[in-house]
């Protein structure tokens, strides 16, 4: 049976870029309740400042299952103490196999790498797939920390560090 390994990667190599377009398309797709076009894509990825995805202000992570680039997500720090999960995406034929569990797992332990106490996240509420998967992993809805135009609910999650609770 195949199994999910996860790790940081540039957003920029040819498998996370792949992944971020299916991201999109999926997302937009569910909002505009029609297909994305290709030329959507592009232009929704253009400036979408993925590039802060990366050392010292953030981390990229995919995953793959059996080999095969199937998630994908981002932490981006906000603060000293906050980071933000973003970009968080299992494809679809994937869902179910434990791939969004691993996936948070991952962007937790990256966050904790840059030094967060604490993640934040927005999501829309057609989305209940995801806002159920955060639930399931220990998000509570908390106020809103920022405001957008795709920005409806609002989760946060305190990060326990052993190492920082000891000192």
């Amino acid at each position: 049976m195949p199994t999910w390994s996860l790790r940081p990667e540039r957003f920029d190599t040819p498998d996370a870029t792949a992944l971020r377009r299916d991201y999109y398309h999926d997302v937009a797709s569910s909002y505009w309740k029609r297909p994305a076009t290709g030329a959507e894509i592009d232009e929704g990825l253009t400036g979408d400042g993925v590039e802060r995805l990366a050392a010292p202000t953030g981390e990229f992570v995919v995953g793959r299952y059996g080999g095969a680039p199937g998630a994908c997500g981002g932490v981006l720090l906000l603060d000293p103490e906050r980071a933000e999960l973003t970009r968080v995406y299992v494809r679809p034929r994937l869902r179910g196999t434990g791939g969004g569990g691993a996936l948070l797992a991952a962007l937790e332990d990256a966050a904790r790498r840059l030094g967060a106490r604490r993640l934040v996240l927005n999501t829309r509420l057609d989305l209940t797939e995801a806002r159920r998967l955060y639930t399931r992993h220990g998000f509570a809805e908390i106020p809103a920390y920022c405001e957008g135009p795709y920005m409806e609910i609002w989760y946060g999650k305190e990060l326990y560090d052993s190492a920082r609770v000891r000192a």
